[in-house]
């Protein structure tokens, strides 16, 4: 192979989880956390008023959790590609010790922020170092606001381990020991991983092997669904009472604010996302004619689509890295290189074998300013698409590492920003590029999955992760109940276009069970969108843009959404309007689906 489909783990720790010098270095970093604890016990914030006093603290702090996330990360990869390593949770548990830690550190640290008078806060931000990070000062300021004493902080602190990380790792593990058994029409039954399962479920040209799938896939779900009702209830039980315990009445609130939007955005996007959805609902109508169903099944939605002698493009690994590079190069030689670089040097784990976790990711290595990518590839275009979707992601981070660390910190809805677009690039590549008009067809429904997810599968998961959170405000939701739920959101979200649903969806999808931020769902929708009113913008004056994409990528860490939006887009997202324009772009492919497949049907 011209690229290596693992990851080389050794450069970052030799010898897995196990490894002398993971060790070291965690032994290293508590003893770096006994010294800062020191320096926050012997600052006065109030009577020092010291800019250098202050930012010589950020740099410690930095460091620090520099070096926790360096490790974490590390783990948390090998526990992904080798989930059979049961040490890993166990030296998880070192980390998130030391997390924690840190964490009570810096309650203390964010409620001397607080003390700090209000002219004596504008004082300090004048000098030129704070200036340059004071949006995530004053952010930082403004939610120590919502802290609780330091002793009960640390409380909150040190049961988190056993409480949100806790319930959120007891997913992982569950889901590690799971297999689903799949038995071809020659008899013969193989146990696939959960990722494996997954992969050919939603991409196998067979109806009959998709169904079969499904089925198991659903069976599977069910058999462990009183575990994972229990988690989730749990987790997010836990996590209502300390958003009631830090003043949130509503929550909404949380989501929001880690994502510096709105509600009045977030309301305007899915208002606009329902009053559109009829052309993608038409498209799904469409792919089930083709594919002589009355209507699709849940298995049938991200289903290939052929005509003749076309097949779905089936890309070695190799062929998928330089086709991403090659047209990487048609937007931007910055983009193009960085991806080589990447591709040549094992930051990506893509081999499609057993004792995976399901899914892909792209994690910061922060101390090496680098980041890594996880994924199974089989060779799908969809597959091609989600290597782009992770290099977008490294690609953001990789412009920002020369900032301030506090300027560095974006939040997830502007992060799928850089990763959709990235992907937006592939999709049209591969459209452009079909020879006839079978294979464009093929392609134009790959694409298409993109768009049927954003504004159908995930408005369900945003449904019905509300709905959930309204019950369980008021107490235990039963397993039954979940399911319905899901069910409901579902329906509303497809319009009922579907003729069978996922009811342990929620089961199935890890991001209900992710411990670090509530509602994983509106932030992909969001990243689309906008990243589609960027490629519009591009796509009117290609020359110079990449420079103009960077300068906006580098401010997502240092401004509001809405801010973001208008300085650089000129534009109001809090207005329908805008999210409207975005999803037009992608009414014209459904249409343009439609239209030729209208010709080839007849």
């Amino acid at each position: 192979m011209k690229y290596n489909d693992t990851w080389d783990l050794d450069m970052i720790f030799p010898g897995g989880t196990k490894s002398p010098q993971l060790q070291a270095k965690l032994h290293m970093i508590k003893e770096e956390i006994e010294q800062f604890q020191n320096v926050i016990k012997n600052w006065n914030a109030v009577e020092s008023q010291s800019a250098k006093a202050l930012n010589d603290i950020l740099i410690k702090q930095d460091s620090i959790e520099n070096g926790i996330g360096q490790c974490r990360t590390f783990v948390q990869m090998w526990h992904d590609a080798y989930m059979d390593d049961e040490y890993a949770s166990v030296v998880m548990g070192q980390v998130m010790d030391l997390s924690s830690e840190l964490e009570n550190l810096s309650t203390i640290f964010t409620k001397k922020l607080v003390s700090i008078s209000e002219e004596g806060w504008k004082s300090l931000l004048e000098d030129s170092e704070l200036k340059e990070v004071s949006f995530a000062l004053n952010e930082m300021r403004d939610q120590g606001n919502r802290l609780l004493s330091e002793a009960e902080e640390k409380i909150i602190t040190d049961l988190n381990k056993d409480g949100l990380a806790g319930w959120s790792q007891l997913y992982d593990t569950t889901v590690s020991v799971m297999t689903i058994p799949f038995t071809d029409k020659e008899g013969k039954t193989t146990h696939y991983s959960v990722g494996q399962a997954m992969n050919r479920m939603y991409s196998d040209s067979d109806p009959w092997v998709r169904k079969q799938l499904f089925e198991k896939w659903e069976e599977a779900w069910t058999k462990f669904a009183p575990i994972f009702a229990d988690t989730l209830n749990h987790l997010d039980g836990y996590r209502i009472t300390l958003q009631k315990a830090h003043g949130r009445e509503d929550f909404m609130e949380e989501p929001l604010e880690y994502n510096r939007m709105s509600q009045e955005t977030l309301d305007a996007m899915w208002s606009a996302v329902s009053k559109r959805k009829q052309p993608f609902i038409d498209f799904l109508n469409q792919k089930a004619k083709i594919l002589g169903m009355e209507k699709l099944g849940w298995q049938d939605v991200d289903a290939p689509v052929t005509f003749g002698d076309a097949k779905p493009p089936q890309y070695t690994y190799d062929e998928a890295c330089d086709f991403v590079i090659d047209h990487f190069s048609s937007f931007g030689s910055k983009l193009a290189s960085f991806a080589k670089h990447v591709l040549e040097n094992r930051w990506v784990e893509a081999e499609d074998r057993a004792n995976k976790r399901p899914g892909g990711y792209c994690e910061e290595l922060p101390e090496f300013k680098e980041s890594r990518i996880f994924m199974t590839f089989s060779g799908s275009s969809s597959d091609v698409g989600t290597l782009a979707h992770e290099l977008g992601h490294a690609y953001h981070s990789y412009v920002m590492r020369d900032l301030p660390a506090l300027n560095r910190q974006y939040a997830m809805n502007v992060a799928e920003t850089a990763s959709t677009f990235a992907e937006n690039i592939i999709g049209n590549a591969t459209v452009t590029n079909a020879k006839t008009k079978e294979e464009k067809v093929t392609l134009l429904n790959a694409k298409m999955e993109n768009a049927t997810a954003m504004f159908l599968n995930i408005h369900a998961r945003y449904l019905f992760e509300k709905a959930f959170y309204e019950e369980r405000s008021k107490g235990i939701v039963s397993e039954q109940r979940i399911s319905e739920l899901m069910l409901q959101a579902q329906k509303e979200a497809y319009g009922e276009s579907l003729s069978s649903y996922h009811p342990h969806f929620w089961c199935s999808k890890l991001h209900f069970f992710i411990d670090d931020v509530p509602f994983y769902n509106f932030p992909y929708t969001f990243g689309y969108l906008f990243s589609l009113s960027i490629y519009a913008e591009y796509l009117k004056e290609p020359t110079g843009f990449e420079d103009k994409y960077i300068s906006l990528l580098r401010d997502t860490g240092s401004m509001l959404v809405e801010e973001l939006a208008n300085k650089h887009l000129g534009v109001d997202i809090t207005k329908p309007a805008f999210w409207e324009a975005g999803i037009k772009l992608m009414e014209k492919d459904a249409e343009e689906f439609i239209e030729l497949t209208n010709d080839m049907l007849k």
